[in-house]
Formats: C-alpha cells, structure tokens, sequence
C-alpha cells in the first residue's frame, strides 16, 4: 500500500498596507522583523518550509488594491482562503495624512476583517482603522499626541490615552512610532506562541511588550483655557515651585474663593488643585531622577515629599514606574537607588 504524502500546511499570512507618504522605516522593521522570525522558526522546528508569508498591498489604481511584494508568491491557500490571517497598517508621516479621504482602504480593510483577518495599527494608523467603524465601542491608542484628535473625531471609540497597546481577539493598536516593535512580537507572540516571540525579541534585542505611553509622557500643563483668575494661580505657581506652594496658596493668588477656585480650576485644566500640583512635583522629580545622582529619598523631600513610601506611591500612580525602575530606565547616570 503506497502512502499518501502529506503536505505542510501553508503558511501564516502577514500583510502590511502600503499607502502614500507611508513611513517606510516601520515597513521595513516590520519585513525584518517578521523574516528574522520565519528563519529562527525554520531552524527550532527543523523545516525547509516557510512558517510565515509576508506581504505588502499597495493601492495600484486600475487594479485595485493587490499583493504589491509577496515572500511566498506561489503559496496554496488552505480551504479557498485567498486572505491574509493578519494586516497591519503602519502610520503615514503625518497623522492627517493617515485619514482617507474615501472609502477604499476602510472597506478593503472591513471585507479582510469579516473574512477573518486579525487587523492591527501603529500610531497614526489607527485614525484609518477607526475610519472602518470596527473600532466603535472597543478601546484603541494611538500616539499621545495624536490621541486628543482620535477622540474628537471618533467619539464612538473609546481612546486610552496611557495605553503603548491595546488587544483584543480581532483588533490591536499600539500608540508611538517606535511601538512597532510591541505590535509585531504581540503578532508573533499570538501566531506562533510565547517561544518564537521571546526568540525573536532576543536575537533583535528589543524588550518584550509590557510598556506604557506614560512612562514617557510628560506633564504639559493647560494655559489657553482664557481664565485669567486661574491662570494668574498657575503661573504664581510655576514661579516659586510645587514645593513651595499650598492648593490654599493658589486660591489666594487667584482672587476666588476656595470651591469657586477648585470647580474653575478643574474646569480650566482638566485637574484638581491637588493632582495638578503633584504633577508639577513628579515632573520636578523626573528630571531629577533623570539627571542627577541624588537618593531616590533626597529626590522625594526635594520635590516635597517627606514620607518616602508616599512619594513611592504618587510616582508610580502617575508614571507607571517605581523612581528606581524609571532611573534605571531613563536615568544618566550609574547610582545606588536605596
């Protein structure tokens, strides 16, 4: 009796959308990226055939849109599935340009999405994927400074400002530029498990997914509000310093009385008294952990903190990351972080 041959199954498709003033640097991490994974899976599993199929489609006018590159052109399609199993869509070099002006890429993209496709964004590519309408009532992110426009424009998506990446079954979106690099493992992480996705991270010596956009946001205070009361109160503040100051203090600098300074004040800045005076702490006390070789304890009583655990707490409220965590990361000089 002749045995039949068995065929491997056909490989993964990733497709990456190509669009004009596309940034290319992402493109081109990505192809890397996702070949740097096909070639260490081949070599753990002992195979000549290919585990992921890469590709990129391009708006070709006449032909619509179609695989413009394509690293396993001949590929069989598994049960007349012709579609790619994952698209990610890279941001343009502005995020308006990112914003189609028509239909085509959106419904292209929600044909994909209904045949099966797992769709991703980075950055600005997420405005193109809220034009689909597949993002209404699920969270997303995009670039923190992009992200105040995603939610005007799209209200019916739920935009978390400090999230690097947001995942569901179907859709994922990563906020940053350089958080490509967070969207691809996720993908390789989610396709062909935890091993090929710390193999990959470890032979491009990226970190795994786990960061947030507030590690790196810094505090930008709102000061074209037109409130002239309260913005006296915040510069007095800025002024003579966060720790030099009380929320009773800027009251009296405002003129008003205390509940009518406090419901102004928020309703200028978005903030408490309170929470908008720890924040110019923990901005002074960033760049003091930045910079300086000074105790994580010093830094916290110079920014005003007397209770160390306090100061501990408040710091990672806001950043995300414990003082030392965020020395170690963003710091310049080599210190004891008692």
């Amino acid at each position: 009796m002749v045995a039949t041959p068995t065929h491997a199954p056909p490989p993964i498709e990733i497709a990456i959308v190509l669009r004009e003033k596309v940034m290319l640097g992402i493109v081109h991490g990505l192809t890397d990226l996702f070949r740097i994974t096909d070639d260490l899976s081949r070599i753990r599993l002992a195979s000549d055939m290919p585990v992921i199929r890469l590709s990129h489609f391009s708006d070709t006018g006449g032909s619509g849109i179609v695989r413009t590159f394509d690293t396993v052109p001949d590929a069989t399609p598994m049960d007349g599935h012709a579609g790619p199993d994952v698209i990610i869509i890279p941001p343009c070099e502005t995020a308006a340009l990112g914003i189609e002006h028509d239909s085509k890429w959106s419904d292209w993209l929600t044909v994909r999405h209904a045949e099966g496709a797992v769709l991703g964004s980075i950055c600005g590519g997420t405005f193109l994927l809220a034009q689909t309408g597949l993002l209404d009532g699920r969270r997303a992110t995009t670039h923190l400074i992009c992200a105040p426009d995603l939610a005007t424009m799209f209200p019916a998506v739920h935009v978390d400002f400090d999230a690097l990446l947001t995942e569901e079954d179907d859709l994922i979106t990563v906020g940053g530029v350089m958080a490509w690099t967070d969207l691809g493992l996720v993908v390789v992480r989610r396709l062909l498990g935890a091993v090929a996705m710390m193999e990959t991270a470890r032979f491009m010596m990226i970190d795994p997914p786990g960061r947030e956009q507030r590690f790196y946001k810094t505090f930008s205070p709102q000061m074209d509000h037109g409130d002239a009361a309260i913005l006296k109160a915040q510069n007095q503040l800025h002024a003579c310093g966060p720790t030099k100051a009380s929320v009773t203090e800027m009251a009296n600098w405002s003129g008003l009385e205390m509940r009518t300074f406090a419901r102004r004040f928020r309703g200028a800045t978005g903030l408490r008294p309170s929470e908008y005076h720890q924040h110019l702490r923990i901005e002074k006390a960033r760049e003091l952990l930045e910079t300086s070789k000074t105790s994580i304890s010093q830094v916290g009583q110079d920014v005003g903190y007397g209770d160390p655990a306090s100061f501990r707490l408040i710091f990672f409220k806001i950043t995300g990351l414990s003082p030392s965590d965020y020395r170690k990361r963003f710091g310049h000089h080599l210190v004891s972080t008692d």
